[in-house]
């Protein structure tokens, strides 16, 4: 905690506030977040602090915070700590082109016009937060089409672009966002609109069950080099992953940035993590100290519950946002790291809560 350079932190916490204070939503399937009310006296503390958002006194930042916050050790759902597994994500770079031919052959696509999402909280109660995808056939919803049926059907979804790799193209679906660099030099942000309602399953594991891969040594990097060296079993491996992700076109406003994540606020890398909802708030600080990928120095660091993902599920889940470009990427493709998470909240609001 005393380490970790928290002038780097002020303006995240601040843009962070604004989220909080905006109305909680109607949709009982929208992520829980954390309650405006209880942080109304924090984020108008913020205002009046006289801390400035450019080049703050990282000092003063860290009295402002153990001031007006409170750690909890998150619990899982026994009451126990729980034991926290943190890996990593980021936005990678694709080449790819808006029309199809010579390399650019492997699609992204937008949202189907066929797809239905199902909110069956506003049915069953009980269900709230539960949202289920299928497509109409006749009188009845039946499953989305998988990956492969998707790749297969003469009637595909829209196709934004076409990208020059097809692995390339996968991992940026698994990240759920990432840039485009497109022949005139243009880039845009491909950021995740939906999915098609599949549960993800691990190619990682695909290849480990198939004695390709080491399930420890299943990483981004090595499975990439795999792909390389068995082209013709490239398709086969890609399909065992029956998710897909939908995506929609937006303009990079800000290089520095990332995509928005669930709690709708662009992703800060190194400062923001994707966590199951049902245990942490998004909006919510957390304090993180896992270590860096592969080995054993410490990555002690104040982030933001910004994020989540189909993949991270469990009070013992963090996926850490690197940000963008390659060594965002060798970093998250190697990381799956032990660590301690807390929950930072307002000392006057008492235990934690969502919504």
């Amino acid at each position: 905690w005393q380490d970790d350079d928290l002038s780097h932190v002020w303006k995240a916490f601040v843009n962070n506030c604004k989220g909080l204070m905006r109305p909680v939503s109607g949709s009982v399937a929208m992520p829980a977040r954390a309650t405006p009310r209880a942080w109304q006296p924090v984020c108008a503390a913020v205002l009046s602090s006289g801390i400035p958002l450019e080049a703050p006194d990282p000092v003063s930042v860290r009295r402002f915070l153990q001031d007006h916050l409170q750690p909890w050790r998150v619990l899982d759902s026994a009451g126990r700590p729980a034991i926290n597994t943190v890996t990593g994500y980021y936005e990678p770079l694709v080449h790819a082109s808006r029309t199809r031919g010579g390399a650019y052959q492997w699609p992204l696509y937008a949202t189907p016009d066929d797809l239905l999402t199902i909110d069956l909280g506003s049915v069953y109660p009980e269900l709230a937060g539960k949202r289920i995808r299928g497509k109409l056939v006749g009188k009845r919803v039946v499953p989305y089409d998988t990956r492969a049926e998707i790749a297969a059907s003469v009637k595909q979804p829209p196709v934004i672009v076409w990208v020059n790799d097809p692995v390339e193209a996968f991992f940026l679906t698994i990240q759920g966002s990432g840039r485009a660099l497109l022949p005139s030099g243009e880039t845009i942000r491909l950021a995740y609109a939906d999915h098609n309602g599949r549960p993800y399953a691990s190619i990682g594991k695909w290849l480990a069950d198939r004695g390709q891969i080491p399930l420890a040594k299943a990483s981004m990097q090595n499975i990439k080099a795999w792909a390389k060296s068995h082209p013709d079993r490239v398709q086969e491996m890609l399909n065992a992953n029956p998710a897909e992700v939908f995506f929609r076109e937006e303009a990079v406003a800000d290089a520095d940035l990332g995509p928005r994540g669930a709690y709708g606020i662009a992703l800060i890398g190194q400062r923001a993590i994707a966590v199951d909802t049902r245990f942490v708030p998004l909006g919510a600080p957390v304090y993180l100290s896992p270590t860096y990928p592969a080995t054993a120095r410490p990555l002690d660091r104040l982030v933001f519950a910004q994020d989540t993902g189909a993949a991270i599920k469990g009070a013992g889940r963090a996926d850490f946002f690197w940000g963008f470009g390659d060594e965002a990427g060798t970093q998250a493709g190697r990381m799956k790291q032990r660590g301690e998470m807390w929950l930072l909240w307002p000392k006057q609001a008492g235990a934690p809560s969502a919504r």
